[in-house]
């Protein structure tokens, strides 16, 4: 490795590249990509210096200065290895981590809790941590091209083929045997020319379908163009609001750049249970396409996925007992998912005192401090269940099944169900959904009761 000194960094990185591209002309001379692959990755992996300073700046834009000192990042324990960085030691071989401050927190660092002696625990944070990886290896990148990536991707282009062809002709059997040849003739060499290939193997037979068929597998996305992670960081939120206005800040930033976007948070239908959300950027310059995947996490979360690392791989490799070692990935995950969402369980009986108060000297104006907050953002839940839970908020309220414990003065119904109705907001931007129906936060408090109560609603929208 190179030690801490500008010119070595920049010589062991061209090296670097050079070891990398000879790998990629191997690949492409040996029939293993075709030269449409070849072009993408050399474009990846050619000049990584320029390109890992990229992201640098480009998580600047996002956060601004960093707010404390850049340190080596270790992959196999997933901590910060005590030992600071300079800028100009930064390069594509090793991560590194650094503290980032979100300046749009919607979060307005509301929520602490105050303990004995006066003392205050800071709950939530707008601090955000950023992991950048180092570079992906060419090898791991060549084995997801021509693997998954390239089954994937053969699959779709004879399950279009089919589709089209029996919905134009009627005859399955024909569609069928068009979809096993399309299987057979892509097994034989890498190809990601789909349209031109498939126009070849049905010949002039299917002609009067041939532009209908064409659109369809242009709609397929490549094998190569799947890789969107040889540029990655990782950054760790403590609550999801605060990933979703991030998202949605840098959407607004750059439209231009953004190549993808994919918010899992709420979904419950992954089969391992994940929780995160994705946001692919182009970092590249002109016409030149190169993909920087962000990956939005909530800190709770980011310690069960490093539980659960070991399995996936052994599970992504196809080790024996794969079955077993999924459920086990999945039952972590849910615990993930538990541990975050009493953590939210916990604001909620912080928040719950300051928001009344809040509302009670509004003078029933706007609710001052909390005016438009929490923020419900695009990536949310469809505003038909959000109407639905917030009705059945008022009328548990108006029937004394929710209301205001310890009050400084007597309450209206009208600011009771204010306060409410709130909290509801707060607990569906934040909350993650369960999986499941059977689990409820261990607690005996109003506060705690209210939690489980909209957690229940929601199972209720899924269930649906």
């Amino acid at each position: 490795m190179p030690g801490n000194n500008t010119k070595d960094v920049f010589l062991e990185t061209k090296l670097h590249d050079n070891k990398n591209l000879e790998i990629i002309d191997e690949a492409f001379e040996s029939g293993r990509i075709d030269e449409a692959t070849h072009e993408y990755l050399t474009n990846l992996y050619t000049n990584s210096m320029d390109l890992f300073r990229e992201v640098f700046l480009t998580i600047g834009k996002c956060f601004g200065a960093p707010k404390a000192a850049v340190h080596k990042y270790d992959y196999d324990t997933d901590t910060a290895i005590n030992e600071p960085i300079t800028i100009s030691y930064i390069h594509p071989m090793e991560p590194y981590l650094v503290n980032h401050r979100l300046d749009a927190d919607p979060m307005r660092n509301q929520f602490f809790v105050s303990t004995k002696g006066h003392q205050i625990d800071l709950a939530v944070s707008s601090i955000v941590t950023v992991i950048v990886a180092a570079q992906k290896s060419i090898n791991r990148a060549l084995v997801k091209i021509t693997g998954k990536y390239y089954t994937d991707y053969v699959n779709e282009v004879a399950n279009a083929a089919y589709n089209v062809i029996a919905a134009k002709t009627g005859r399955n059997a024909s569609a069928k045997a068009i979809s096993d040849k399309i299987h057979e003739t892509f097994s034989k060499s890498f190809i990601t020319d789909a349209s031109s290939t498939v126009l070849g193997i049905i010949g002039s037979v299917h002609q009067e379908i041939s532009a209908q068929l064409v659109r369809e597998l242009d709609k397929i996305e490549t094998p190569y163009e799947r890789l969107q992670d040889v540029w990655r960081i990782k950054c760790l939120f403590d609550m999801v609001p605060q990933a979703r206005t991030f998202i949605e800040r840098v959407s607004k930033m750059w439209p231009e750049k953004i190549i993808d976007i994919r918010d899992r948070f709420f979904d419950i239908t992954n089969p391992r249970g994940y929780r995160d959300a994705k946001l692919v950027l182009n970092i590249g310059q002109g016409d030149k396409v190169v993909p920087m995947e962000i990956i939005c996490q909530v800190r709770t979360f980011f310690e069960f996925e490093h539980q659960t690392h070991g399995a996936y791989e052994k599970s992504r490799k196809g080790v024996k007992g794969a079955t077993q070692i999924e459920a086990q990935t999945e039952t972590l995950h849910l615990e993930g998912v538990k541990k975050y969402n009493a953590m939210i369980c916990e604001c909620v009986e912080d928040l719950f005192d300051r928001v009344g108060w809040n509302i009670l000297y509004s003078g029933g104006d706007d609710d001052m401090l909390f005016d438009g907050f929490p923020v419900l953002t695009t990536m949310y839940y469809p505003q038909k269940i959000t109407d639905i839970i917030l009705e059945k908020v008022d009328n548990a309220v108006e029937n004394e099944v929710f209301f205001v414990e310890n009050a400084p003065a007597k309450l209206t119904k009208d600011q009771e169900i204010r306060i409410f109705r709130w909290m509801a907001k707060f607990i569906l931007v934040s909350a993650m959904p369960y999986s499941y129906a059977d689990w409820s936060v261990p607690t005996d408090t109003m506060a705690g009761k209210f939690f489980n109560f909209i957690m229940k609603e929601l199972q209720r929208y899924y269930k649906k």
